[in-house]
């Protein structure tokens, strides 16, 4: 059976590449049709990613009855079953896999689900306008055009790829790129601006490149999907796959939750103990009173071993003595220890060889019960490992928070930004805060977050205060810029902290609905964003483009000579201020909403900042174009080709704020799904 998912998203991740290489094949002179070719090529790009949204909603559709099944979990385990079982695999869930480094367990794995198709759908959309928008790019066109196709490819297979490795691949893809489109077509500083994006979005990499090594040499055995998998067991199993490292994060969450519980559990047992111990001891009863003591020691005993995995092994090694020394009541007190102990924690390897204990007792089998608690051991003492360690945790949540933090960027790792806008050339710009910002935020939700939930969760209160940060400081900042690219640049760090916020805002239980608010509200934040900003440095650059200048207080009564320009703009302006049926609001109120339920004071500070993101932008707006100002009376009007690029920007911006409906419904399915699992691993 021919897979047509697989065929779908390789072509609209190299694509691209593929119109990049043909553009080597024109002869020089002929840049005209070098441009026509590449905006066929960002053109065709975007059609494939309409048909594999199409595709999507087909299978969500198909999946409507069962939401679950539309995870993007459950379709790669049905995909290599069916493999498996089959030797074919199904054409059209939207998730592909095939080996590509077999030694190294690496693996060609694409897939979609609500999180990375509007993202998808937002990167193919932006570079065929961005590319109508490099039409006056005069210098050494043929290489600008081939390094933007590259640099879209590195953007697609990105938001596609599902195995560590092969996303490490793209991110980097895009680096390069995005280098030299500064570098070269930028502004005045471009080298420095060029320079500087490079180092900062280098040392994320390294970080990222830490923990994704880090992570493999994780022996994974125990989560690989399926039931026949004694074979590969034998030996140590290593994968980048990042669904397999999901679910060894919730059993690592488990594990560090049911050692903190224990610790709690066994300090009130030792309490209760000493109280009855004391009742025993004024009632002179001896024969209590001596079995009493034993208590209190072995409470006290676990009580001082703070990991699952030393708890266990102590009650197997008292088991042990126990029923040796033919202590009977002792081993039926350690049996009942034991199994407690034991099911606070599971995983696929634990639960298979427990149902094989199982199994094996209820048909006498003696040799194959002695096999399975083998094989249970050995499962046990995998837990051992650091990636199950409070310290691996932490370091590696760390290490990729600041990695993704860079890209998005978050407060103090912004400082790149201004500069890489203020210099960029207006496509690049779009790209940049429309496309490579929600690189950053789609890391955190795809690979920090589900891997490393316990370190997310504990430190969700310092994540949410640094998006604090950055929605306040942003807007300051904003406010006190007189470049009018760096005044939207600053813009990006305010609105992008909504998204950092709403991914923060971690809650559990009954209150998950919120945290499910604050996600959906992030997603939503990162497509309106992106559809915003870009419209906005296009409005810059649409003006830059006459006046020869970006200074805020050089300008004055634009609206008279561009009237269709004047009102364009405010729309986009009004759409990133926020104002509601605009599609700014949607996710910013989303996620005030959730922050409520987390933090009011938070919450409070979210919101108030509303009102110096309006003062910023109005005072801008009246300052570029109300009033009269001669000097620009002769200006054009904004063309037909900047109407093309800016249009569909306008539409979004008011159609996603009236019916939030449109993306909301394909998108939330996928998101809540990852709330509700992380929020279960909360006890």
């Amino acid at each position: 059976m021919t897979e047509v998912d697989l065929i779908l998203m390789s072509l609209v991740i190299f694509l691209p590449t593929l119109f990049a290489l043909c553009l080597l094949f024109f002869p020089r002179g002929s840049e005209e049709y070098m441009r026509w070719w590449a905006l066929l090529g960002t053109a065709a790009t975007l059609v494939v990613s309409i048909w594999l949204f199409i595709d999507f909603q087909g299978m969500m559709d198909f999946n409507q009855s069962n939401k679950v099944d539309s995870q993007l979990s459950r379709r790669a385990e049905r995909d290599l079953m069916k493999h498996a079982e089959h030797g074919t695999r199904d054409g059209y869930d939207l998730v592909a896999r095939y080996p590509w480094i077999p030694r190294f367990s690496i693996e060609y794995f694409l897939g979609l689900d609500g999180i990375s198709m509007p993202l998808l759908l937002l990167t193919t959309l932006l570079c065929f306008l961005a590319m109508i928008a490099s039409w006056n790019i005069e210098r050494h066109v043929r290489g600008y055009l081939a390094l933007f196709l590259l640099l879209e490819t590195g953007m697609i297979g990105t938001f596609l790829s599902l195995d560590f490795f092969l996303f490490y691949i793209f991110w980097e893809v895009m680096l390069l790129p995005m280098y030299f489109l500064i570098g070269v077509w930028g502004g005045p500083r471009r080298e420095y601006a060029a320079i500087k994006f490079f180092l900062y979005t280098l040392l994320g990499s390294v970080f990222i490149l830490i923990a994704l090594l880090a992570f493999y040499f994780t022996d994974v055995r125990d989560y690989l999907p399926g039931k026949d998998v004694a074979k590969e067991r034998k030996d140590a199993v290593n994968t980048f796959d990042l669904l397999v490292l999901h679910e060894v994060g919730k059993t690592a969450s488990h594990y560090l939750q049911a050692s903190k519980a224990l610790e709690q559990y066994w300090q009130k047992r030792q309490h209760d103990e000493e109280a009855k111990l004391k009742q025993e001891t004024n009632a002179k009863d001896t024969e209590k009173s001596s079995k009493g003591k034993w208590r209190l020691e072995h409470a006290k005993t676990m009580a001082g071993i703070s990991s699952w995995n030393g708890q266990v092994k102590r009650l197997r090694e008292d088991l042990k003595k126990a029923k040796e020394s033919n202590q009977l009541k002792k081993v039926d007190s350690l049996k009942v220890d034991l199994k407690y102990v034991q099911e606070l924690v599971e995983n696929p390897g634990l639960k298979e060889a427990r149902e094989a204990i199982k199994q094996a007792e209820d048909r006498g089998d003696v040799t194959g019960s002695k096999l399975a608690e083998d094989r249970l051991l050995k499962a046990e003492e995998r837990l051992d490992q650091s990636f199950f360690t409070p310290g691996f945790q932490y370091t590696m949540f760390l290490l990729l928070f600041i990695g993704f933090a860079i890209k998005v960027p978050v407060f103090p790792f912004h400082t790149w930004l201004p500069d890489a806008h203020v210099e960029a050339p207006t496509p690049i710009s779009m790209i940049l805060a429309g496309v490579l910002l929600k690189l950053g935020g789609y890391g955190i939700l795809r690979i920090a977050y589900p891997i490393c939930p316990w370190a997310a969760e504990m430190l969700a209160w310092y994540l949410a205060l640094f998006g604090i940060i950055n929605i306040v400081y942003g807007a300051f900042a904003a406010m006190a810029q007189t470049d009018f690219k760096k005044l939207v640049a600053y813009s990006s760090v305010s609105h992008m902290g909504y998204v950092i916020l709403g991914i923060a805002v971690w809650s559990a239980g009954d209150r998950s609905q919120y945290w499910s608010w604050g996600m959906n509200g992030a997603m939503f934040q990162m497509i309106a964003h992106g559809i915003t900003s870009a419209g906005m440095f296009f409005c810059v650059g649409v003006i830059y483009d006459r006046a020869h200048h970006r200074n805020l207080n050089n300008f004055k009564g634009l609206f008279e000579p561009m009237p269709l320009y004047g009102g364009i703009s405010a729309i986009i302006f009004f759409a990133a201020l926020g104002l509601p049926g605009m599609c700014g609001f949607v996710g910013e109120f989303m996620v005030v909403l959730a922050t409520w339920n987390y933090d009011k004071t938070f919450a409070i500070l979210a919101a108030l900042t509303v009102v110096i993101t309006a003062a910023y932008i109005l005072w801008t707006m009246q300052r570029v174009y109300l009033g009269v100002n001669p000097a620009y009376k002769d200006y054009p009007d904004i063309t037909l080709r900047e109407l093309l690029c800016i249009v569909p920007l306008v539409i979004l911006s008011i159609l996603l704020g009236v019916a939030p409906v449109l993306l909301l419904n394909f998108m939330e399915p996928h998101v809540t799904g990852l709330v509700e699992a992380l929020a279960q691993l909360t006890r």
